[in-house]
């Protein structure tokens, strides 16, 4: 199939983005990698009336570092995050999270802001936020509107952003040296969208105790999810506490299916994959 017919503009300034975004309100899509847009459209499961076309905005693209604070560029590609000795040492998490996604021609277009403004909850980048604390940098009409990841996912390729606003660049606090990180996932093929996934991090003490741990699965509900009581069972516990951590995600979880799983399957996956994190963070210290 071919996509429905729709009109195209390229603006050379944000403020000109914004403002044919406002115009045309949720009739328009931001175009950036559109590893994800295009086959919706070409499907006919999304049809716009108008693309604005934001690559070429260069203030939208880009990896700096400023007060231990990680800013990345919404048409910041996969590729480029893969690549960043910043990334690779300031926020170790996202770099383990490229090997995960896609293949490399897809990481080569897909950007980093379209996959968190997308929101689908089976996507790495936005369980990485939610793990991460990380704030969301939108522009709108009135200027700009800082929302932090934890609010930011709504559900189901839902999120905060208002449907005139564009997301211009992700802020993640950089992370200490001594903090240890695991990504994994299982999919039904290498490179798929994940059936179950986990992001987790945390220093490690006095051999299994694990200080400050984060932990966000993918995957497994309409969006990615991060527990306090999750994190707060293996800051007291440790390995020791990777059973009530299993308990405090199935009461505060709901699981959803998809076409191929139920949500007992994903749930049974999910503890799998915390037992499996919590082991690779141990053994990481350990060696």
């Amino acid at each position: 199939m071919k996509a429905a017919p729709f009109d195209y503009t390229k603006p050379t300034t944000l403020a000109e983005a914004v403002s044919m975004k406002q115009r045309y309100g949720n009739a328009a899509r931001f175009l950036a990698g559109g590893q994800s847009l295009l086959p919706a459209m070409n499907m006919r499961f999304d049809r716009p009336e108008l693309l604005i076309d934001i690559n070429g905005l260069d203030q939208l693209d880009g990896i700096s570092e400023d007060a231990g604070m990680v800013r990345i560029g919404a048409l910041t590609r996969t590729s480029a995050l893969g690549a960043s000795p910043l990334i690779a040492q300031r926020l170790p998490l996202l770099a383990q999270c490229v090997k995960h996604i896609a293949h490399p021609a897809i990481r080569t277009l897909a950007t980093f802001g379209g996959s968190v403004a997308l929101a689908d909850p089976a996507a790495e980048w936005p369980a990485a936020c939610l793990a991460l604390d990380a704030t969301i940098v939108a522009l709108g009409p009135t200027g700009e509107r800082a929302i932090a990841a934890r609010d930011f996912f709504r559900g189901l390729y839902t999120t905060a952003l208002a449907e005139n606003e564009l997301l211009t660049r992700i802020e993640l606090p950089a992370q200490p040296k001594e903090v240890r990180t695991v990504a994994l996932e299982i999919a039904r093929r290498r490179g798929d969208f994940a059936i179950a996934g986990i992001l987790a991090q945390a220093k490690v003490e006095r051999g299994d105790m694990l200080e400050e741990p984060r932990v966000a699965f993918f995957g497994i509900a309409d969006r990615p999810i991060r527990l306090t009581e999750v994190e707060r069972h293996l800051a007291a516990s440790g390995r020791n506490g990777v059973a009530a951590a299993k308990a405090a995600l199935v009461e505060g979880c709901t699981f959803t299916s998809d076409l191929y799983n139920t949500p007992t399957t994903k749930q049974h996956l999910a503890g799998v994959l915390l037992s499996r994190a919590i082991e690779q963070l141990l053994v990481t210290e350990e060696c």
